[in-house]
């Protein structure tokens, strides 16, 4: 059974935004100060438009849930929820994590990183540099969580695909 087309939407979406935020996120700290703002204004608008997407998505997904593969074992359907749902989790909690990181550093969205470079944010707080510096730590440990629910997702793909024959993948495309 095929996913329904707004799920491979929202999955796919989701796909291209998380190669777009990813990346500028882990370089920018290697860039020159000069050059920072553009990446900043991409990875920022990036990240805030995956919160939007994975709340619209995670709605979707309570309305209309994928029945469980009962030819999956036990473990395995266990351990494909979990990622799933702390993948869920993650997209939403970093750009947020993200957002207020900015505003604790004292660099609301708003001119040159303003979201999709159209749309200013209020600032919400004043700059907080310790604040900064503990939401900076725990956004940079969960974009690497990210990457690892990622590379499980992927395995799980290609063990779907490769191992099992099961026809997942193409379900989702």
């Amino acid at each position: 059974m095929a996913y329904p087309s707004t799920s491979k939407w929202f999955h796919w979406i989701t796909v291209a935004l998380i190669a777009v935020a990813l990346p500028t996120g882990f370089v920018i700290k290697h860039l020159a100060e000069e050059s920072k703002g553009g990446f900043y204004a991409v990875h920022e608008s990036a990240g805030l438009t995956i919160l939007l997407v994975s709340a619209l998505r995670l709605w979707w997904r309570i309305r209309h849930p994928v029945p469980p593969d009962a030819t999956l074992p036990a473990p395995l359907r266990f351990a494909a929820q979990g990622v799933h749902h702390l993948l869920y989790a993650a997209l939403m909690v970093q750009p947020l994590l993200g957002f207020f990181l900015t505003n604790a550093f004292g660099f609301p969205l708003r001119g040159e990183t303003a979201y999709l470079g159209l749309i200013d944010f209020p600032k919400f707080m004043e700059a907080n540099e310790r604040l900064g510096n503990v939401l900076g730590a725990l956004h940079a440990w969960l974009g690497w969580a990210i990457v690892v629910l990622l590379a499980l997702h992927i395995a799980a793909v290609v063990f779907h695909q490769a191992i099992r024959k099961d026809g997942t993948l193409l379900r989702m495309v």
